[in-house]
């Protein structure tokens, strides 16, 4: 019996966080999507898998036996699909790079150019991601071999993360909302406004863009739900709502009918360069990194 692999991945997610909500934030999917799957699985194997409950998913005898030798499994064929991808990028000496909206800012054309320095006979691709619901920009998936990132993000703890730099955060309006014309914003005046936010798969990543954690418990207010930057735009022209943004947005995503206006009381985002582990050992992925350190910040984050 063939079993698609994605099945099993979800599996194994569903297995480690005892929680079907959890685990469907860190695979950037939907509970009911992710409920799906599972039930597929235990249809195609014919068994059942796991014991629902309100206070989680327990596997059962069968599921514990899968658990034992899933990760092993997708292991070895995570680490399969990335030598055979990276051998095709190595074959044509290109380096894949993932990002999020504006990369590393201003300073993603020097670290591309001291890459170069590194590596003359190498070429970087840049590969924006399409869509938010991967904030990880392809890199868990193996579709690129390192990416720039918007930090934090869901599953980032199991990746390789260095720091480039800090932003503040501030917020797109509508130009004919009342605070446009403001210079400065407290966030606590926009807490009862409407927010344009991210899926609710991407978890960490939309509550930090909500800034959930920072509202003293104040409820958040959804005016709409984007995916991509260009809907994302045309929502809050369009009246929607606001939404907080790195402060470069100003620069990177200008748009008539939007303003970008500085906000105090929110903590700032950061933009760090990820790998995954298995790269630990990659020259061409490492001269990358040191190249994104060498135009690192000079002062680390507070």
């Amino acid at each position: 019996m063939d079993v698609d692999t994605r099945l099993l991945r979800y599996f194994a997610a569903v297995a480690e966080e005892g929680n079907l909500s959890r685990a469907a934030a860190r695979l950037f999917v939907s509970q009911p999507a992710l409920t799906k799957q599972i039930k597929q699985l235990e249809a195609q194997l014919g068994v059942e898998l796991f014991t629902r409950s309100k206070a989680g998913m327990a596997l059962t005898d069968p599921g514990r036996a899968l658990a034992e030798r899933v990760p092993g499994v997708l292991g070895s064929w995570d680490a399969a699909l990335t030598e055979t991808r990276g051998a095709a990028s190595r074959a044509a000496r290109v380096l894949r790079v993932g990002y999020v909206a504006s990369a590393a800012n201003e300073a993603t054309q020097l670290i591309i150019a001291e890459f170069a320095r590194r590596r003359p006979q190498w070429r970087v691709e840049m590969r924006q991601a399409a869509e938010w619901s991967d904030p990880t920009a392809g890199l868990v998936a193996g579709e690129v071999d390192i990416a720039l990132l918007r930090l934090p993000f869901p599953g980032q703890e199991r990746l390789r993360v260095e720091w480039l730099l800090t932003e503040p955060r501030c917020v797109a309006l509508p130009a004919a909302h009342p605070l446009a014309d403001r210079e400065m914003i407290a966030f606590r005046e926009l807490w009862d406004e409407p927010f344009i936010a991210a899926p609710p798969e991407t978890g960490a990543w939309r509550d930090f863009w909500l800034a959930a954690d920072e509202r003293e418990g104040h409820p958040v207010r959804i005016g709409a739900v984007t995916d991509r930057t260009d809907d994302w735009l045309i929502a809050i022209a369009n009246g929607y709502g606001i939404a907080l943004a790195p402060e470069s947005s100003a620069r990177f995503f200008a748009k008539p009918g939007i303003v970008y206006r500085p906000v105090s009381g929110v903590s700032p985002t950061r933009v760090g360069v990820v790998w995954r582990p298995a790269a630990d050992t990659d020259p061409v992925v490492q001269d990358f990194v040191h190249s994104c350190l060498e135009h690192r910040e000079a002062a680390e984050p507070s």
